[in-house]
């Protein structure tokens, strides 16, 4: 059963969100609420597998929500709920340790999936979010001319492989079948992929890779 927490400022949302949620056998929504500072102190407290977060909320935002229940170890994952891909808080949200972004207007199918594939330790990017991310990255010359430069030629060719994989939303269990290794040997890979292109999470290594031209999406 995954446990699931709702996070937007609209009522209606969260109760059309719960009524498609609770169709699946396997999801179980256990709280939502309303604002930011609500919704960090009922995550911390509940601790759900995953938070839908929208990114437009009163008192704190989505993206300062997340910053603050990053400073508290949780397992609970991320996915931002958000009606626009244009928003320019999107990065700023796979840095403070998104996982995924499901836009609202998205059939229900898929924010089904996008929930089972976070869940499962996969990363999601839809392609109008990833074209953004790109955009946004390149704009940011302060990550260092010389870092992207050095950087690509650090990785192995069994890093390039799992940064494939991870592109196509593949958690460690899929990654390890397909590349014939065990689950250990890709958490080390995935563990040394951050490290050396400086990144905090799937989403944001997979947008800095395709960025640098390592993958494409």
């Amino acid at each position: 059963m995954i446990t699931i927490f709702l996070a937007d400022d609209h009522p209606v949302v969260r109760d059309g969100l719960r009524a498609i949620l609770e169709t699946q056998p396997d999801f179980a929504v256990i709280g939502e609420s309303g604002t930011g500072v609500d919704t960090v102190a009922q995550v911390k407290a509940l601790r759900p597998d995953m938070l839908l977060l929208d990114l437009e909320m009163p008192e704190m935002d989505g993206v300062e929500a997340l910053r603050q229940l990053q400073r508290t170890p949780s397992d609970t994952r991320v996915l931002v709920f958000t009606a626009y891909d244009s928003d320019e808080r999107i990065l700023a949200a796979v840095q403070a340790g998104a996982q995924g972004y499901v836009l609202k207007g998205s059939p229900r199918e898929q924010v089904f999936d996008a929930i089972r594939v976070v869940y499962d330790g996969g990363s999601l990017l839809q392609p109008a979010v990833a074209s953004k991310l790109l955009k946004q990255v390149q704009s940011k010359s302060e990550r260092g001319a010389s870092d992207a430069a050095e950087q690509p030629g650090a990785l192995t060719p069994r890093e390039i492989e799992v940064l494939r994989q991870l592109a196509q939303g593949q958690a460690n269990k899929q990654i390890a079948a397909r590349l014939g290794i065990s689950e250990r040997t890709v958490k080390f890979h995935v563990s040394a992929i951050f490290r050396k292109l400086n990144a905090t999470n799937r989403t944001e290594a997979v947008t800095l890779a395709a960025q640098r031209g390592l993958i494409s999406l």
